[in-house]
C-alpha cells in the first residue's frame, strides 16, 4: 500500500501540508506510510526521512513495550479518540530529546487495508504553562484549582472567559443599578425635605408676625393660639430631624442599644402626652389599665420611639371623632404591642411598599409626612430581633403589631 500513497503523492502531499500540525500515517505493522513536513520539523528529520521505518523511533525506548499493547488494542477497535487521554505523552527527535506531545487518532481504510492517521502536536510550551501553574497552585495553598485537561481544553476554556465576562458585566449593572436608585433616592429625598420644611416654617413665620401685632392685654388669647401654633410646628420639625438623625445612624451602623429593665407605664406617659397634643376634636386612645403590671427589658428610648411613630400615624390617618386603641400582651417569650385605628386605611396595593422608605400611600400624598418613620421602625426592630406586621383594609383602618423579645433573663444571670 506504499505505492498507494506514493502513486497518490500530488494529492496526498497537497492535503497533509495544508494541515499546520504534524501528521503521521501508519500500517496495521506500525509501518510508517506517510508523513508531512510539520512533523518532520517536529522531530528534526528531512523530508520523507521516516518512510517505511517502524513509528517506534518517534517514541522513547521506555515506552517501546506498553506502546505495543496500547497500538494493538486500538487498531483492533479502530475509534476515533485522544489516544492515553489524561496522561502525558512523550515522543523523541532524531537528536534522542525527547519532546512532550498530544496526539489524535484517527483511522480509515483504503482498498481494504486499514490505517491510523495520527494528529501530532508539540506540547513543550502549555505542558510548561501547566506545570507552572501547579506550582503556583501549591504556593497559593491551592486556592485555585485547575485541572489539567481543563488547561488543554481550549473549548472550556473559551467557555471560562465568557462566564468571567459575564459576571462582571453583571457586577457593573448591579453596580450602576444601585447607583441609580441611590440617586432616585436622594431626589427624592431633596424634594420631600424641601415641601416638608417649607410649610411648617411658614405658618411659624406667620404666627411669629402676627404675635407681634397682638400688643393689647384683651388679644393674649389670639397670641398664645398663634404661639401653640409655633410649638406644634417646631415639635414636628424636630420630630422629622430625629426621624432624619435615626436614619443615619442606622445606615452607617452608628446605632448603640441600651438594654435596661423599665416599666411599660412609663414609656406609655410619654407616647400618650405627645400624642394628646396631635389629637383631633373626638379622637381618644384607649390603653390597658393593668398597664403597670407590665416590665420589659429592652432599649427604652427605642421602645418610645417605636410606639410614638405608630400612634402619630393612628392619629394623623384617622379622622375626627374616632377610638385609637393600644394593646399590650405576651406571646411566649415576646412581648407585644398593638395599635389599632378606623382611618383611612392602607391601599391593597400599597402595602407590599409600606415599609420602604419615603413611599407614601396613595391615599396620604396629600398629609404631613416624611414616608421613613415606618421605615425606622421596622429598621430597629430586625436590629432588637423583633417584628412588625399589619391588617389594613382602605377606608376602615389599620392594625400594627409589633413584638420585642424580652432580655429579662439576660439582666438575672
Amino acid at each position: 500500500m506504499m505505492k498507494f500513497f506514493q502513486q497518490e503523492e500530488d494529492i496526498f502531499g497537497i492535503l497533509l501540508e495544508t494541515i499546520s500540525e504534524g501528521i503521521l500515517v501508519v500500517d496495521g505493522e506500525k509501518k510508517i506510510v506517510a508523513t508531512n513536513s510539520p512533523l518532520e520539523s517536529m522531530f528534526g528529520y528531512e523530508k520523507d526521512e521516516l518512510l517505511g521505518k517502524n513509528m517506534d523511533i518517534l517514541i522513547p525506548g521506555q515506552y517501546h513495550h506498553n506502546h505495543n499493547d496500547h497500538f494493538k488494542n486500538y487498531y483492533a477497535k479502530s475509534s476515533k479518540r485522544k489516544m492515553a487521554a489524561g496522561r502525558n505523552l512523550w515522543g523523541i527527535k532524531k537528536d534522542g530529546t525527547e519532546l512532550p506531545v498530544e496526539i489524535g487518532l484517527n483511522p480509515f481504510t483504503v482498498y481494504g487495508k486499514k490505517f491510523v492517521v495520527a494528529l501530532v502536536m508539540d506540547v513543550t510550551v502549555s505542558r510548561a504553562a501547566e506545570n507552572k501553574i501547579r506550582q503556583l497552585n501549591e504556593e497559593l495553598e491551592e486556592k485555585v484549582e485547575i485541572r489539567t485537561q481543563e488547561l488543554k481544553d481550549s473549548v472550556n476554556q473559551l467557555q471560562k472567559e465568557v462566564k468571567r465576562r459575564i459576571e462582571a458585566e453583571n457586577k457593573i449593572k448591579n453596580a450602576l443599578q444601585k447607583e441609580k436608585e441611590l440617586n432616585e433616592l436622594k431626589t427624592k429625598f431633596l424634594s420631600m425635605v424641601s415641601h416638608e420644611f417649607k410649610t411648617p416654617l411658614s405658618s411659624i413665620l406667620v404666627s411669629a408676625t402676627l404675635i407681634g401685632k397682638y400688643t393689647e392685654a384683651d388679644q393674649q388669647e389670639k397670641r398664645e393660639k398663634h404661639l401653640e401654633t409655633i410649638k406644634n410646628k417646631v415639635r414636628y420639625l424636630n420630630n422629622i430631624l430625629n426621624d432624619f438623625l435615626s436614619v443615619e445612624r442606622i445606615d452607617s451602623g452608628k446605632e448603640k442599644y441600651k438594654f435596661a429593665p423599665f416599666n411599660i407605664s412609663k414609656v406609655f406617659n410619654e407616647v400618650i402626652y405627645d400624642a394628646n397634643m396631635l389629637l383631633k376634636t373626638g379622637q381618644r386612645i384607649n390603653f390597658p389599665e393593668d398597664i403597670d403590671n407590665y416590665m420589659l427589658c429592652q432599649d427604652e428610648k427605642i421602645v418610645e420611639l417605636i410606639l410614638s411613630n405608630l400612634v402619630r400615624n393612628a392619629v394623623k390617618y384617622s379622622p375626627e371623632h374616632t377610638i385609637i386603641d393600644i394593646g399590650v400582651g405576651q406571646e411566649g417569650a415576646m412581648f407585644v404591642f398593638r395599635v389599632k385605628d378606623r382611618g383611612i386605611g392602607i391601599p391593597e396595593e400599597d402595602q407590599k411598599h409600606i415599609f420602604s422608605r419615603y413611599f407614601r400611600a396613595r391615599n396620604a400624598i396629600n398629609d404631613q409626612g416624611t414616608g421613613i418613620g415606618l421605615n425606622i421602625v421596622k429598621s430597629h426592630l430586625e436590629n432588637l430581633g423583633g417584628e412588625i406586621d399589619f391588617v389594613s383594609e382602605e377606608g376602615k383602618g389599620t392594625t400594627f403589631t409589633v413584638k420585642l423579645p424580652n432580655h429579662e433573663k439576660d439582666f438575672t444571670h
